[in-house]
């Protein structure tokens, strides 16, 4: 590929210096990986600026580099640099790059994002099983897996939205394999961060926006700024001929229902109100009724532009009525037939790590569910309480991240206390963070609902042994619940990601014993 048609992908350039009509073999981010002829995109990070690595990557064979800092002010002064190109943000410019790499594959499909705090991968699974369900050739990207046809590869240890050069090679994978429709999970470190510029989306999804990941993003309004760049950037992106753009936003949520103010070709909101739905917008309404809650599933119609659909789906948990919704917009803002959203709907049995359950015998329920944010620990607790027995109680096992946003961990062990029977405090990816600190400030919260240390309150640093703990109070018609890791593969001690899986530490406490594969941490308490 040549330099020079690369950088027509960029959006704007403020300095050029030097041949560009040059071979590039390759793009990097990192000077390690330098090879000859490669063009090297120099990206200021937190901790480390890659225009110190200019001179290395230059060394190394680079035969241009893009930066953001001016060419003299490169230190050291990168000798037999021959080609430099400064632009406004090159988090941004490696974007347009790795996009413009793969000749732009997402010009090449209809292609779906879906945003949110909660219910983001649900939504992706129900909407890529509704999009196959009408025999369409779709893809996926998730947080957990990522799909082309009938061929799942895992996305990887605490992965969100991948790097650029990762989506946009999925994204090639799809266009190379016939993909008609695909479909994103897209997080707000992943609009922020660049990671789906060069991605021109057709149909924008928001599930809904509570307060996350405030440690990154400062402040809750800045957060919504990060989700709404997706509408934001909706009607900007290359429009592809006879596809509009769509907005769907969940009404029930006030924060969410600000993404509507952006340009769109058609505007479709959702609701679990009907009331609401009397009272919408100029907009198309797809609403929920006639909702029956049940232990294997949620039967409920769906009143849409195109009728109404009756849905059965094996998803539990009234909050993924919500989800349901979001994902049926997504087929009627694709005119699919009626039956296919239904079909699809059914055909979602779960989602890993989104309430999973485990059976092994026992004689109460044992579910594995992600819930790590306030909402959402709250929606998984009152989804256990419906499937609990009328006398049955819900335990509940969780933890807080280290380096994240602080004020979730009062937050949720308020809620843990109100809402559960028991609360057993534990580890969830302390990371360089003192994890007793962590627990004590989750069950102080925990402790303000009523819960007492010892009685229905504890402490348990070891994962592994707190699934077990629960497990052995647990009663018949119980609900054991251990959320906050779902699907994922990894937990970090210090800087370190050490082998768990909250599922195999589920079935291992259910035969009395325990997931032995982290660092010893902390004291137990109770």
């Amino acid at each position: 590929m040549r330099l020079d048609a690369l950088l027509s992908a960029l959006p704007a350039v403020l300095e050029q210096h030097g041949p560009t009509d040059i071979a590039v073999n390759r793009l990097t981010v990192d000077s390690r990986h330098v090879s000859p002829g490669d063009l090297f995109i120099a990206i200021p990070g937190v901790n480390v600026d890659g225009h110190r690595f200019i001179a290395n990557a230059v060394a190394a064979g680079a035969v241009a580099v893009v930066g953001e800092r001016e060419r003299r002010a490169i230190v050291p002064a990168p000798v037999g640099l021959r080609t430099y190109i400064r632009v406004p943000d090159a988090r941004e410019a490696w974007a347009w790059l790795c996009a413009a790499e793969r000749d732009f594959p997402s010009r090449k499909m209809t292609l779906i994002g879906v945003t949110g705090t909660d219910g983001k991968t649900t939504t992706v699974n129900l909407t890529y099983s509704i999009l196959r369900a009408a025999g369409l050739a779709a893809g996926m990207v998730s947080t957990v897996a990522a799909r082309i046809g009938d061929t799942a590869s895992d996305t990887g240890l605490h992965t969100t939205t991948p790097d650029p050069p990762d989506v946009q090679r999925y994204l090639a994978r799809m266009v190379a394999a016939g993909t008609t429709h695909a479909v994103l999970e897209v997080t707000s470190h992943g609009l922020a961060q660049h990671r789906v510029t060069g991605c021109d989306f057709d149909i924008a999804v928001v599930t809904n926006v509570t307060p996350e990941h405030l440690d990154y993003h400062g402040t809750f309004e800045a957060y919504l700024r990060a989700k709404s760049l997706l509408f934001q950037n909706l009607s900007r992106s290359f429009r592809k001929p006879g596809t509009p753009k769509v907005a769907v936003v969940n009404w029930d949520d006030e924060p969410s229902r600000r993404m509507s103010a952006f340009p769109a070709d058609r505007l479709l909101v959702y609701t679990t109100r009907p009331a609401v739905a009397d009272r919408s917008p100029s907009a198309e309404v797809i609403s929920a009724r006639d909702l029956r809650l049940a232990p294997d599933g949620l039967i409920l119609t769906l009143h849409t532009p195109a009728g109404r659909i009756p849905v059965a789906s094996p998803l539990t948990g009234e909050y993924n009525v919500s989800n349901i919704l979001a994902a049926a917009a997504v087929g009627v803002a694709l005119n699919l037939p009626p039956e296919a959203i239904a079909e699809g709907v059914a055909a979602l049995s779960g989602v890993p790590g989104r309430m999973e359950r485990i059976e092994e015998g026992q004689d109460f329920r044992a579910i594995v569910d992600f819930a790590h944010t306030p909402n959402a620990l709250r929606r998984a607790l009152m989804a256990a309480r419906r499937l609990a027995d009328a006398s049955g109680r819900v335990l509940v096992v969780f933890g807080a991240a280290g380096l994240r946003d602080h004020s979730k961990r009062p937050a949720m062990g308020r809620i843990a206390g109100r809402l559960a029977d028991v609360v057993v405090v534990t580890a969830e990816d302390p990371r360089t963070e003192n994890l007793d600190e962590i627990m004590a400030a989750i069950g102080s919260a925990a402790e303000a609902e009523g819960k007492r240390v010892g009685e229905d309150l504890w402490l348990v640093a070891d994962r592994g042994k707190a699934i077990l703990t629960a497990c052995q109070m647990a009663r018949a018609g119980d609900v054991v619940i251990a959320c906050g890791k779902g699907h994922e593969q990894s937990m970090c001690f210090g800087t370190v990601e050490y082998p768990w899986d909250d599922r195999e530490a589920m079935r291992r406490a259910l035969h009395g014993g325990t997931l032995d594969t982290l660092p010893t941490a902390g004291e137990d308490k109770g």
